[in-house]
């Protein structure tokens, strides 16, 4: 027998053997990496799911800010002086205090629903107290409104191409709107609307 021989076959007998733990390891990596994969693909379905949920529930809250908008705008056009005071079966508030966030329930005071569903809304003006945006204690939140020209007039600087503002300002009002979904979920919106004094 030849000695060269009998060593080659030991060293050949050595490779098979380590080739057994590598292979193992590998499928037990491949095994927790699928396990893995798995549990990322359903955390996905799960959050894509629930951004889905979010942007069909926001859709629907913005018809609480329309229904709201809708009526404010029907307000300012037929009997503006109605805006000067708290109308509570229309969810609406003659001022804010400015420290009430939509999370408070005291926010939601006399909101009304929309009939047919789960959306509710308030509306708030801007201003510090009910009555006149002019009365002295009375701070609003205000625009000037631009009348579209340009040139030197009241209210403008010195620059050339200043907008030339109007007399009356324009009244800031907040609406908002917000609905709860199923699984405890809720989405709020908001958006300022400007009507003039």
């Amino acid at each position: 027998m030849n000695p060269h021989t009998y060593v080659r076959g030991r060293t050949r007998a050595r490779a098979a053997g380590m080739a057994l733990p590598v292979i193992l390891i590998i499928l037990v990596v491949m095994l927790l990496g699928s396990v893995y994969l798995l549990r990322s693909v359903n955390s996905t379905a799960l959050t894509t799911g629930t951004l889905a949920n979010d942007a069909t529930l926001s859709r629907a809250a913005d018809l609480g800010l329309h229904t709201a908008f809708d009526w404010l705008q029907q307000q300012a056009k037929t009997n503006k002086a109605a805006l000067l005071q708290d109308s509570a079966t229309n969810a609406y508030h003659a001022n804010w205090d400015g420290t009430m966030s939509a999370r408070d329930d005291t926010f939601w005071a006399n909101a009304k629903t929309v009939p047919n569903t789960n959306v509710a809304y308030v509306i708030y003006r801007l201003c510090s107290k009910p009555g006149a945006y002019n009365v002295v204690g009375n701070a609003c939140m205000q625009t000037a409104p631009s009348s579209g020209n340009t040139g030197p007039g009241l209210g403008s600087g010195f620059g050339t191409g200043d907008p030339l503002y109007d007399a009356s300002p324009q009244i800031h009002y907040l609406i908002t709107a917000r609905i709860v979904g199923g699984r405890g979920s809720n989405v709020t919106n908001q958006m300022i609307v400007l009507i003039g004094a």
